[in-house]
């Protein structure tokens, strides 16, 4: 069983890196590209039966800093 969650920074939060990138990007002649977000994704190998609300916990917990980031699980 395998879960993957997605972290990005919430709306409004400053991402220094995602305008790195988008500048990086009008460097290199990509001047359409008006904003950029950064986040990560998070891949786990779980035992099988392990809940979403379990995965959802880890998030919680450790995963994603729930004060500036959302989160997203997709279970399969």
């Amino acid at each position: 069983m395998k879960a993957r969650v997605h972290v990005m920074l919430k709306d409004g939060v400053l991402d220094p890196q995602g305008e790195a990138v988008r500048h990086a990007l009008g460097g290199l002649g990509f001047e359409g590209v008006q904003k950029v977000r950064q986040g990560k994704v998070i891949e786990l190998d779980l035992a099988d039966g392990t809940s979403e609300d379990t995965v959802r916990a880890m998030c919680e917990k450790l995963l994603a800093n729930t004060v500036i980031e959302s989160y997203r699980i997709e279970m399969s």
